[in-house]
């Protein structure tokens, strides 16, 4: 006898019309319970349109949604569209009480035939996504990573199957932000719950997630963990997706000295090293950008340009001639 998945499109296609139709396209895609799974991919691709199917807030055109085994209804079929045993989050907060405590917005979501229950719950979830101190603030004087947390508590305390995030720290400062993000994964570790999560930061997905999908124009292109296909994209477009890499063409390749009969060529900058030699030094320090812990140094040669990271800082100016070694590159 078959296993019924958890959550699972069934050829699913929802296009919107216009000169270039965009949306999702025949697509099969199950969802592992008990992990974070990203979706990630170019504006456009179809990666809101996938997350709003799930919650049944869209109805698709063709095939099925199915949790357990059951198709989600849309909002054609059901008064308050959204499956109940699902809670979705976004970037936007319009429906926090902004003249409320935090305590009071995130404890509204339970009933009140078991106070005490009430009370320890309430408690329980803004302990657990650091908010204690924040309880008894109203939600006006609030930073935006601060209601995007007190959105995500809403969401949490009904204890939900699934938590669906659509791009939900676009507003959040860094700082707030790798807390929030290790605070919903010690949530799944604890709880069993199952995240998916729209994005388009390669370090959010890369750092949170636990399977990536990606998509390309309403299809799937692959799919696996965030460390392999970091590694070993299968395709160009996902490497451009999840870093700032060097892409050259075939010419530009040939120009700097690397024989492939492949299209493309990607290089990380990590895979790229300064090296002292005796031998002619072709590559002409034209930018040094200062980014924090490191520089980013933009080379050229041959009207080719590279990006190499150097964390020893001063030890370069701009115009300086040196040598390039590179451990790696990807052929697409």
């Amino acid at each position: 006898m078959a296993t019924t998945s958890f959550l699972q499109a069934v050829s699913v296609s929802k296009i919107y019309p216009g000169v270039q139709g965009s949306g999702i396209k025949k697509l099969h895609l199950s969802i592992t319970p008990g992990l974070i799974t990203a979706i990630i991919g170019e504006s456009g691709s179809g990666k809101s349109t996938l997350l709003r199917l799930f919650y049944g807030l869209l109805s698709p055109d063709n095939g099925e949604v199915l949790f357990k085994g059951d198709r989600i209804w849309g909002p054609e079929e059901k008064l308050i569209p959204g499956h109940d045993a699902m809670k979705m989050v976004t970037q936007h907060t319009d429906d926090l009480n902004l003249f409320a405590k935090v305590w009071d917005n995130v404890a509204s979501m339970l009933p009140h035939t078991d106070l005490k229950g009430k009370k320890e719950k309430t408690e329980r979830i803004l302990e657990q996504l650091k908010m204690t101190r924040l309880a008894d603030k109203r939600i006006v004087d609030l930073s935006g990573g601060e209601k995007q947390r007190v959105a995500i508590a809403r969401a949490l305390i009904t204890n939900p199957q699934i938590l669906l995030l659509d791009e939900p720290f676009n507003q959040v400062d860094t700082s707030f932000r790798e807390g929030l993000q290790q605070d919903i994964r010690r949530i799944v570790k604890e709880t069993g719950l199952t995240v998916i999560i729209v994005s388009h930061d390669p370090a959010e997905v890369l750092s949170m997630a636990d399977e990536l999908i990606v998509i390309k124009d309403g299809e799937i292109l692959e799919t696996g963990n965030p460390k392999s296909l970091y590694q070993m994209p299968q395709h160009l477009y996902t490497a451009r997706l999840l870093t700032n890499c060097n892409v050259w063409t075939n010419e530009e390749a040939k120009a700097c000295g690397l024989k492939t009969k492949a299209e493309h060529i990607v290089i990380y900058p990590e895979w790229v090293e300064i090296v002292k030699t005796w031998t002619s030094n072709d590559w002409q320090v034209k930018q040094i950008l200062f980014k924090g812990c490191y520089e980013d140094l933009i080379l050229e040669n041959n009207g080719v340009g590279i990006r190499v990271l150097n964390y020893q800082f001063d030890k370069y100016t701009e115009g300086d001639k040196v040598n390039i070694k590179l451990s790696k590159w990807l052929e697409f």
